[in-house]
């Protein structure tokens, strides 16, 4: 990994700038493809190649800009070695400085595949995980470190369908998110900085309900975010203990602890445990049966420490498990 100076062109177009240059292929949108909540995040803003990304930082709200530059645009699969990229990395507002230097972790700098290329490693894998490795060497596992930003729409996913939840979150955070800080006139329209804890904590009841979040859901995002500077400390802890002291919060279980550490930390382990159809689908892909959680982990084990990668090689692929019966119903009780 190497991190220059931004060329005068960009340093001069805003608050802080750089140049970070992976080593080998790379996909920015493939990477940061777990970040976004849906094509509709109000916090994103995707412009072919371009991402844009608006947050908080401890300094206060930053717009990010991510382009990258020299490298083959990435599509849903990788058929071949890439000429290796380099993403130019813009920041705005008073958080700049912070988000530019948090910039290549968020973007999978830190994230080490040797380990799972190691060769004796390597020839234990499911021929159709090492294809998709071969497929792929162009995705990193993605570390924002924003511990809020992400506990917060991931336990709105808790046990209802994609749909409702990012549906949801999209509703309260055009309702209490704030404008992000302007890039010229390029920043794109609608682009939103999503609420901090202290303005989480302020949502009203019924707007929860018109978001169609039960109580059940946004009483777990409030008792999370009245620790939340407690929480944000638990991005420096190891992934799995950051996991663990998550789950001491009531209404925070190993599914929700996991998808959360996958994105703050890029951890290559984390399996969600309680998906609706992760194991069912981890077991068809593997074996041509479904399973249940106990049959998936099971299933796992050789790979204990590179699960989540191979979760996401399967993913890769574009495996499709076969379906039975009738899908899950959505739920709206927004006009109740």
């Amino acid at each position: 990994m190497t991190i220059t100076a931004a060329p005068p062109r960009l340093a001069a177009g805003a608050d802080v700038s750089l140049c970070w240059y992976p080593e080998g292929s790379y996909s920015l949108a493939r990477t940061l493809g777990p970040l976004l909540r849906g094509h509709s995040d109000p916090s994103f803003s995707v412009q072919g190649d371009v991402i844009w990304n608006a947050f908080t930082t401890p300094d206060g709200p930053a717009t990010l800009r991510l382009s990258p530059v020299g490298g083959t645009a990435a599509g849903a699969h990788d058929d071949g070695p890439r000429v290796p990229a380099r993403v130019d990395v813009q920041a705005w507002g008073p958080g700049a400085e912070l988000a530019a230097r948090a910039a290549p972790r968020l973007m999978g700098a830190d994230d080490d595949w040797s380990s799972f290329d190691d060769p004796v490693f390597h020839a234990t894998l499911p021929r159709m995980v090492r294809e998709a490795r071969r497929r792929s060497q162009a995705l990193r596992l993605p570390a924002s470190g924003r511990m809020v930003d992400q506990l917060v729409p991931i336990i709105l996913e808790q046990k209802v369908t994609v749909i409702e939840a990012r549906r949801g979150y999209r509703y309260l955070v055009q309702r209490y998110g704030t404008p992000a800080p302007q890039a010229g006139t390029s920043t794109p329209q609608g682009l939103l900085v999503p609420p901090t804890a202290t303005q989480w904590l302020q949502v009203p009841s019924w707007e929860w309900h018109k978001a169609g979040v039960g109580p059940q859901r946004s009483a777990t995002v409030m008792r999370a975010l009245r620790s939340a500077v407690a929480l944000e400390r638990l991005a420096g802890l190891p992934a799995a203990e950051a996991g663990l002291k998550m789950r001491t919060i009531p209404g925070i279980g190993i599914w929700t602890a996991a998808e959360v550490v996958q994105r703050t930390h890029g951890c290559p382990d984390s399996i969600a445990v309680g998906d609706y159809h992760l194991a069912a689908y981890v077991g068809a892909a593997l074996t041509g049966r479904r399973t249940d959680d106990a049959g998936m982990l099971c299933l796992l084990e050789p790979w204990s420490g590179q699960r989540q990668r191979v979760v996401r090689m399967i993913q890769s692929t574009g495996f499709r498990k076969p379906t039975f019966g009738p899908r899950m119903t959505i739920q709206d009780h927004r006009g109740h």
